[in-house]
């Protein structure tokens, strides 16, 4: 299944909170990865400046799940 991020928030310190295109939501501690890191439009996930990023699917079964799928 491909996922894509379509809003993401910062919530605390290292800890964002993402929002996929199934409905799925949930928050995700990035502590040791956290470092410039932005939503690309194109791609619909998060990345660095330098290109490197998260494959939505790994963002997807990472989070803390707080909302049930739409």
């Amino acid at each position: 299944m491909s996922f894509r991020v379509v809003n993401a928030r910062h919530v605390h310190a290292f800890v964002l909170w993402l929002k996929f295109s199934d409905g799925a939501e949930g928050e995700l501690d990035l502590r040791a990865e956290l470092d410039g890191l932005i939503i690309d439009p194109g791609l619909h996930t998060l990345v660095w400046p330098n290109e490197t990023g998260f494959a939505p699917e790994f963002l997807h079964a990472t989070i803390r799940i707080i909302a049930s799928y739409t």
